[in-house]
């Protein structure tokens, strides 16, 4: 079985919340990348999703963008993020997610894409920017491969396309709580819990993952008691991005144990 969906399904039956994690592959420290989402295992992860950096992230807010133009600018390619799985794939079997967007990943070639993940050990992806309308081919390849293939769906999501995404998705589905792009906010709308308590009468398929705007230990857990789980990025994104700081690998850990402990209370 697909590791992402054993997890998933393994935490479902202990009634445990799920935690995924993105951090940007090369951020902020290329090398840093590997022994990051290790500590992030060891800290409590249950999916890691690593990001693959792209000049027009148009999903992602200011801190994720900001990233990714680090990110590139270390010199870090599609190649080198699947590079980097292998490298975490060698040292753990957490379950790992590529995220990234249609334009690189379709110039690299969709099978070939799809045959490097297998090749590397990811367990699912998510193209951002690639609509239901046209990912036939991507499932298709994906499938063959016990690739999962993760859709993401907003609370302007009709009841109707829900269900039609929830069919067409494997892994989970990923649940943006608020309208707008990635980023912590002050306090999450109350659009978020509305959101996540009508798509959980329409999903009946897949898990449901939130994420868009989780940065507190008491956000992950108001949240987490409408889906399977949370997603956390800008936040954790943030603290690898304090200017100076030779203590990012243990405050990341010390973070996500925060989260971990909200979840699990």
């Amino acid at each position: 079985m697909n590791r992402l969906v054993a997890r998933l399904s393994a935490l479902r039956a202990e009634r445990r919340k799920a935690l995924s994690l993105f951090v940007t592959a090369g951020y902020s420290i290329a090398e840093e990348t590997v022994p990051l989402v290790i500590e992030l295992v060891t800290s409590g992860a249950d999916v890691i999703e690593l990001g693959i950096p792209f000049s027009d992230p148009i999903a992602d807010g200011p801190t994720i963008q900001a990233s990714s133009e680090v990110a590139l600018r270390n010199g870090i390619t599609l190649e080198r993020t699947l590079e980097m799985v292998k490298q975490i794939r060698e040292r753990c079997d957490i379950p790992l997610v590529l995220m990234g967007y249609a334009n690189p990943i379709f110039k690299f070639g969709l099978a070939e894409f799809l045959d490097a993940c297998k090749h590397v050990g990811a367990d699912g992806t998510i193209i951002a920017d690639l609509p239901l309308e046209e990912s036939d081919e991507y499932r298709m390849h994906a499938t063959k491969r016990d690739i999962a293939s993760i859709f993401l769906v907003a609370p302007t999501t009709t009841d109707e396309r829900l269900e039609q995404i929830d069919r067409a998705s494997t892994g989970f589905l990923y649940c943006i709580s608020v309208t707008g792009v990635t980023g912590g906010r002050k306090a999450l709308a109350a659009q978020a819990e509305s959101f996540l308590i009508r798509a959980r009468k329409h999903v009946k398929s897949n898990p449901l993952l939130a994420g868009f705007g989780i940065a507190t230990p008491n956000d992950a857990r108001r949240v987490a008691m409408h889906c399977d789980g949370i997603i956390i990025g800008s936040a954790l994104i943030e603290l690898l991005g304090l200017p100076h700081n030779s203590h990012r690998l243990e405050q990341a850990s010390a973070f996500v144990r925060a989260i971990r402990t909200a979840l699990d209370s």
